[in-house]
Protein backbone atom coordinates (compact mmCIF):
# COMPACT_ATOMS: atom_id res chain seq x y z
CA UNK A 1 0.00 0.00 0.00
CA UNK A 2 1.28 3.79 -0.61
CA UNK A 3 0.61 5.75 2.03
CA UNK A 4 1.08 9.92 1.94
CA UNK A 5 2.46 10.12 5.37
CA UNK A 6 5.44 12.35 7.65
CA UNK A 7 8.13 10.61 9.13
CA UNK A 8 11.71 11.97 10.56
CA UNK A 9 14.23 13.35 8.28
CA UNK A 10 17.11 11.78 7.11
CA UNK A 11 20.52 12.34 8.58
CA UNK A 12 23.62 11.53 6.97
CA UNK A 13 26.20 9.52 8.09
CA UNK A 14 30.05 9.38 7.21
CA UNK A 15 30.48 10.13 3.69
CA UNK A 16 26.66 11.19 2.95
CA UNK A 17 24.82 14.26 1.65
CA UNK A 18 21.36 15.05 2.80
CA UNK A 19 19.44 16.47 -0.33
CA UNK A 20 16.33 18.89 -0.90
CA UNK A 21 14.39 16.34 -3.35
CA UNK A 22 13.08 19.11 -5.95
CA UNK A 23 12.17 16.31 -8.50
CA UNK A 24 11.88 12.72 -8.41
CA UNK A 25 10.88 10.49 -11.66
CA UNK A 26 8.28 7.71 -11.36
CA UNK A 27 9.59 4.56 -13.00
CA UNK A 28 8.16 0.73 -13.32
CA UNK A 29 10.43 0.25 -10.48
CA UNK A 30 8.66 1.58 -8.14
CA UNK A 31 5.98 -0.45 -8.87
CA UNK A 32 7.45 -3.39 -8.88
CA UNK A 33 8.80 -2.58 -5.70
CA UNK A 34 5.60 -1.89 -4.19
CA UNK A 35 4.14 -5.03 -5.17
CA UNK A 36 6.80 -6.98 -3.61
CA UNK A 37 8.03 -8.20 -7.21
CA UNK A 38 11.82 -7.45 -6.98
CA UNK A 39 14.14 -9.95 -6.40
CA UNK A 40 15.50 -7.89 -3.48
CA UNK A 41 12.87 -6.63 -0.50
CA UNK A 42 13.01 -3.65 1.07
CA UNK A 43 12.55 -3.47 4.79
CA UNK A 44 9.17 -1.71 5.50
CA UNK A 45 8.07 0.81 6.14
CA UNK A 46 9.72 1.77 2.60
CA UNK A 47 10.37 5.16 0.48
CA UNK A 48 10.45 4.59 -2.84
CA UNK A 49 11.78 6.77 -5.77
CA UNK A 50 14.93 6.31 -7.66
CA UNK A 51 15.33 9.72 -10.01
CA UNK A 52 16.64 12.62 -7.73
CA UNK A 53 17.11 16.07 -8.32
CA UNK A 54 17.50 18.68 -5.83
CA UNK A 55 19.80 20.44 -4.03
CA UNK A 56 22.16 19.82 -1.23
CA UNK A 57 21.12 20.68 2.00
CA UNK A 58 24.10 19.01 4.37
CA UNK A 59 27.41 17.44 4.18
CA UNK A 60 28.09 14.50 6.63
CA UNK A 61 31.01 13.61 8.14
CA UNK A 62 34.29 13.53 5.88
CA UNK A 63 31.84 14.13 3.05
CA UNK A 64 33.81 16.44 0.24
CA UNK A 65 34.13 17.96 -3.21
CA UNK A 66 30.48 19.50 -3.30
CA UNK A 67 28.81 21.99 -0.86
CA UNK A 68 25.33 23.11 0.68
CA UNK A 69 23.04 24.89 -1.85
CA UNK A 70 24.48 23.13 -4.94
CA UNK A 71 22.14 21.42 -7.84
CA UNK A 72 22.82 18.24 -8.13
CA UNK A 73 21.41 14.53 -9.41
CA UNK A 74 22.09 11.20 -7.25
CA UNK A 75 23.03 8.58 -9.17
CA UNK A 76 21.01 5.61 -8.69
CA UNK A 77 22.99 3.09 -9.18
CA UNK A 78 24.62 2.87 -5.92
CA UNK A 79 27.71 0.73 -5.78
CA UNK A 80 30.31 -0.11 -3.36
CA UNK A 81 33.52 0.56 -5.18
CA UNK A 82 35.57 -1.45 -4.05
CA UNK A 83 34.37 -5.04 -5.52
CA UNK A 84 36.19 -6.85 -8.80
CA UNK A 85 33.54 -5.38 -10.93
CA UNK A 86 33.78 -1.43 -9.46
CA UNK A 87 37.03 -1.64 -9.79
CA UNK A 88 36.88 -2.58 -13.47
CA UNK A 89 34.51 0.26 -14.06
CA UNK A 90 31.90 -2.02 -14.03
CA UNK A 91 30.05 -0.39 -11.40
CA UNK A 92 26.34 -1.50 -12.10
CA UNK A 93 27.36 -4.90 -11.28
CA UNK A 94 28.74 -4.48 -8.30
CA UNK A 95 28.20 -7.79 -6.01
CA UNK A 96 26.86 -5.48 -2.87
CA UNK A 97 25.44 -2.54 -5.42
CA UNK A 98 21.45 -0.76 -4.69
CA UNK A 99 19.20 1.02 -6.06
CA UNK A 100 18.01 4.15 -4.70
CA UNK A 101 14.61 3.25 -3.71
CA UNK A 102 14.95 -0.28 -4.38
CA UNK A 103 16.32 -0.94 -0.63
CA UNK A 104 17.73 2.26 0.33
CA UNK A 105 14.81 5.11 0.80
CA UNK A 106 14.90 7.39 -2.18
CA UNK A 107 13.37 10.37 -3.60
CA UNK A 108 9.51 10.19 -2.82
CA UNK A 109 10.12 12.87 -0.17
CA UNK A 110 11.42 16.30 0.79
CA UNK A 111 15.27 14.98 1.89
CA UNK A 112 16.88 11.75 0.70
CA UNK A 113 20.22 10.92 1.60
CA UNK A 114 22.92 9.43 -0.43
CA UNK A 115 26.79 8.86 -0.74
CA UNK A 116 28.49 12.00 -2.00
CA UNK A 117 30.55 10.19 -4.13
CA UNK A 118 27.19 9.12 -6.00
CA UNK A 119 26.01 13.12 -6.87
CA UNK A 120 26.54 14.46 -9.95
CA UNK A 121 26.29 18.44 -10.76
CA UNK A 122 23.47 19.18 -12.58
CA UNK A 123 24.19 21.63 -16.08
CA UNK A 124 23.58 25.11 -16.31
CA UNK A 125 19.81 25.64 -17.60
CA UNK A 126 18.52 22.34 -17.18
CA UNK A 127 15.58 22.42 -14.81
CA UNK A 128 15.18 20.27 -11.49
CA UNK A 129 12.49 18.46 -13.09
CA UNK A 130 14.25 18.18 -16.43
CA UNK A 131 17.40 16.21 -15.04
CA UNK A 132 14.73 13.99 -12.52
CA UNK A 133 13.59 12.84 -15.67
CA UNK A 134 16.60 11.18 -17.50
CA UNK A 135 18.42 9.92 -14.20
CA UNK A 136 17.53 6.50 -14.26
CA UNK A 137 16.24 5.34 -17.72
CA UNK A 138 17.83 7.64 -20.01
CA UNK A 139 21.82 6.32 -18.51
CA UNK A 140 19.96 2.52 -18.72
CA UNK A 141 19.47 3.44 -22.58
CA UNK A 142 22.46 4.86 -22.87
CA UNK A 143 24.27 1.74 -21.27
CA UNK A 144 22.46 -0.42 -23.52
CA UNK A 145 23.39 1.29 -26.77
CA UNK A 146 26.51 2.66 -26.58
CA UNK A 147 28.64 0.15 -24.07
CA UNK A 148 26.85 -2.90 -24.91
CA UNK A 149 25.78 -2.78 -28.10
CA UNK A 150 28.19 -0.27 -29.76
CA UNK A 151 25.48 0.88 -32.14
CA UNK A 152 27.27 2.45 -35.15
CA UNK A 153 26.24 5.01 -37.39
CA UNK A 154 24.63 3.62 -40.27
CA UNK A 155 22.56 0.98 -38.82
CA UNK A 156 19.16 0.38 -38.10
CA UNK A 157 17.93 -0.37 -34.38
CA UNK A 158 14.10 -1.12 -33.61
CA UNK A 159 13.54 0.33 -30.20
CA UNK A 160 10.43 -1.34 -28.47
CA UNK A 161 8.01 0.79 -26.46
CA UNK A 162 9.01 4.01 -27.52
CA UNK A 163 6.86 6.23 -25.18
CA UNK A 164 8.41 4.36 -21.95
CA UNK A 165 11.05 6.08 -20.17
CA UNK A 166 14.17 3.96 -21.80
CA UNK A 167 12.08 3.80 -25.15
CA UNK A 168 12.18 7.59 -25.35
CA UNK A 169 15.37 7.81 -24.06
CA UNK A 170 16.79 4.61 -26.81
CA UNK A 171 14.45 6.52 -29.56
CA UNK A 172 16.81 9.72 -29.41
CA UNK A 173 20.10 8.55 -28.54
CA UNK A 174 20.17 6.05 -31.36
CA UNK A 175 19.02 9.02 -33.54
CA UNK A 176 22.20 10.75 -32.20
CA UNK A 177 24.47 7.99 -32.60
CA UNK A 178 23.42 8.46 -36.66
CA UNK A 179 21.49 4.83 -36.47
CA UNK A 180 18.12 4.23 -38.70
CA UNK A 181 15.36 4.12 -35.84
CA UNK A 182 11.86 2.03 -36.20
CA UNK A 183 10.02 2.44 -33.33
CA UNK A 184 6.92 0.27 -31.28
CA UNK A 185 3.64 2.16 -29.87
CA UNK A 186 0.59 1.03 -28.16
CA UNK A 187 -1.41 4.04 -29.56
CA UNK A 188 -1.88 6.19 -32.16
CA UNK A 189 -1.93 8.74 -30.17
CA UNK A 190 1.75 8.61 -29.38
CA UNK A 191 3.06 8.05 -33.28
CA UNK A 192 3.96 11.62 -33.64
CA UNK A 193 5.44 12.54 -30.58
CA UNK A 194 7.34 9.17 -31.14
CA UNK A 195 8.47 10.82 -34.80
CA UNK A 196 9.43 13.78 -33.33
CA UNK A 197 11.97 12.64 -30.87
CA UNK A 198 13.58 11.00 -33.96
CA UNK A 199 12.25 7.69 -34.85
CA UNK A 200 11.86 7.32 -39.12
CA UNK A 201 9.45 4.77 -38.36
CA UNK A 202 6.60 3.92 -36.02
CA UNK A 203 4.61 0.91 -35.41
CA UNK A 204 2.06 0.21 -33.30
CA UNK A 205 2.10 -3.47 -31.76
CA UNK A 206 -1.52 -3.00 -31.04
CA UNK A 207 -2.78 -3.20 -34.75
CA UNK A 208 -0.56 -4.97 -36.25
CA UNK A 209 0.12 -8.29 -33.67
CA UNK A 210 3.46 -9.48 -34.48
CA UNK A 211 5.72 -6.74 -35.39
CA UNK A 212 8.34 -8.56 -36.96
CA UNK A 213 7.12 -8.99 -40.29
CA UNK A 214 6.37 -5.18 -40.61
CA UNK A 215 10.31 -5.00 -39.51
CA UNK A 216 11.19 -7.33 -42.15
CA UNK A 217 9.58 -5.07 -44.74
CA UNK A 218 10.68 -1.88 -43.74
CA UNK A 219 13.90 -3.50 -43.74
CA UNK A 220 13.73 -4.85 -47.45
CA UNK A 221 14.08 -8.84 -45.59
CA UNK A 222 17.57 -7.75 -44.22
CA UNK A 223 16.41 -7.07 -40.45
CA UNK A 224 17.39 -4.66 -37.78
CA UNK A 225 21.15 -4.35 -36.40
CA UNK A 226 20.27 -3.93 -32.95
CA UNK A 227 16.74 -4.39 -30.71
CA UNK A 228 16.38 -2.73 -27.52
CA UNK A 229 14.07 -4.83 -25.93
CA UNK A 230 12.90 -4.12 -22.38
CA UNK A 231 9.41 -5.90 -22.10
CA UNK A 232 10.12 -9.86 -21.96
CA UNK A 233 8.00 -12.60 -22.84
CA UNK A 234 5.52 -10.99 -25.03
CA UNK A 235 7.52 -9.81 -27.61
CA UNK A 236 11.03 -11.82 -27.02
CA UNK A 237 10.37 -14.34 -29.91
CA UNK A 238 8.74 -10.95 -32.34
CA UNK A 239 12.44 -9.55 -31.17
CA UNK A 240 14.38 -12.11 -32.04
CA UNK A 241 13.11 -12.61 -35.78
CA UNK A 242 13.54 -8.75 -36.13
CA UNK A 243 17.13 -9.29 -36.20
CA UNK A 244 19.70 -9.54 -38.96
CA UNK A 245 22.43 -11.27 -39.57
CA UNK A 246 25.42 -10.41 -37.07
CA UNK A 247 22.21 -8.51 -35.07
CA UNK A 248 22.47 -7.78 -31.65
CA UNK A 249 19.36 -7.62 -29.50
CA UNK A 250 20.41 -5.80 -25.84
CA UNK A 251 17.95 -6.20 -22.79
CA UNK A 252 17.34 -4.41 -19.41
CA UNK A 253 13.63 -5.65 -18.21
CA UNK A 254 11.00 -8.12 -18.50
CA UNK A 255 7.92 -6.70 -17.71
CA UNK A 256 5.90 -8.68 -19.42
CA UNK A 257 7.55 -12.23 -17.91
CA UNK A 258 10.92 -13.07 -17.43
CA UNK A 259 11.23 -16.05 -19.81
CA UNK A 260 11.85 -15.92 -23.82
CA UNK A 261 12.28 -18.33 -26.19
CA UNK A 262 15.58 -18.71 -28.83
CA UNK A 263 15.85 -21.24 -31.53
CA UNK A 264 19.18 -22.30 -30.98
CA UNK A 265 19.74 -23.13 -34.39
CA UNK A 266 19.10 -19.36 -35.52
CA UNK A 267 21.78 -18.15 -32.74
CA UNK A 268 24.33 -19.57 -34.26
CA UNK A 269 23.39 -20.09 -38.02
CA UNK A 270 22.89 -16.11 -38.03
CA UNK A 271 25.76 -15.09 -35.47
CA UNK A 272 23.63 -13.25 -32.95
CA UNK A 273 24.44 -11.55 -29.77
CA UNK A 274 21.88 -11.20 -26.95
CA UNK A 275 23.36 -8.96 -24.46
CA UNK A 276 21.76 -8.62 -20.92
CA UNK A 277 22.26 -5.19 -19.41
CA UNK A 278 21.84 -3.44 -16.51
CA UNK A 279 21.26 0.22 -15.58
CA UNK A 280 23.91 2.55 -16.20
CA UNK A 281 27.14 4.26 -14.75
CA UNK A 282 28.06 7.40 -13.65
CA UNK A 283 30.38 8.22 -16.67
CA UNK A 284 26.81 6.96 -18.52
CA UNK A 285 25.01 10.04 -16.52
CA UNK A 286 27.62 12.33 -17.19
CA UNK A 287 26.67 11.49 -21.04
CA UNK A 288 23.07 11.69 -20.84
CA UNK A 289 23.76 15.40 -18.50
CA UNK A 290 26.01 16.35 -20.96
CA UNK A 291 23.84 15.76 -24.10
CA UNK A 292 20.53 17.27 -22.20
CA UNK A 293 22.75 20.45 -21.05
CA UNK A 294 23.58 20.91 -24.94
CA UNK A 295 20.00 20.12 -26.08
CA UNK A 296 21.14 16.59 -27.91
CA UNK A 297 18.78 14.94 -25.17
CA UNK A 298 15.26 16.20 -24.69
CA UNK A 299 13.90 15.28 -21.06
CA UNK A 300 10.55 13.78 -22.18
CA UNK A 301 7.98 14.63 -19.25
CA UNK A 302 4.51 13.26 -19.74
CA UNK A 303 3.35 15.19 -16.19
CA UNK A 304 4.25 17.34 -13.03
CA UNK A 305 2.86 16.28 -9.84
CA UNK A 306 2.58 16.93 -6.39
CA UNK A 307 4.33 14.23 -3.90
CA UNK A 308 1.01 13.61 -2.32
CA UNK A 309 -0.37 12.12 -5.96
CA UNK A 310 2.46 9.72 -6.01
CA UNK A 311 -0.30 6.84 -6.11
CA UNK A 312 -2.33 8.38 -8.65
CA UNK A 313 0.79 8.99 -10.63
CA UNK A 314 2.34 5.05 -10.24
CA UNK A 315 -2.06 4.58 -11.56
CA UNK A 316 -1.30 6.36 -14.67
CA UNK A 317 2.39 4.50 -15.32
CA UNK A 318 0.61 0.88 -14.42
CA UNK A 319 -2.24 1.84 -17.04
CA UNK A 320 0.29 2.81 -19.37
CA UNK A 321 -1.11 5.84 -20.30
CA UNK A 322 2.62 7.69 -20.15
CA UNK A 323 4.44 9.13 -23.01
CA UNK A 324 8.13 9.65 -20.92
CA UNK A 325 7.90 10.34 -17.49
CA UNK A 326 5.80 11.64 -14.77
CA UNK A 327 7.70 13.86 -12.55
CA UNK A 328 6.48 14.45 -8.72
CA UNK A 329 7.92 17.47 -6.87
CA UNK A 330 7.65 17.73 -3.52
Amino acid sequence: MLQYEDVPDPEPAAGEVLVRVRACGVNRLDLLVRAGQTPVKPPLPHISGSEVAGEIMEMGPGASGYAPGQRVVIAPYLSDDRCEFCLSGQETTCIRGDILGLVSNGGYAEYVKAPVTHLLPIPEGVAFADAAAVTLTAPTAWHMLMDKARVQAGETVLVLSAGSGVGSAAVQIARMAGAHVIATIGSEEKRQQTMELGADDVINYNEVGDFSPVVRRLTGKRGVDIVVEHVGTDTWAQSVRSLARNGRLVTCGATSGGSGPVDIWTLFAKQLQVLGSYGGTRADLRHVLGAVGRGDLRPVIHERMPLAAAREAQEIVERRLVFGKIVLEP
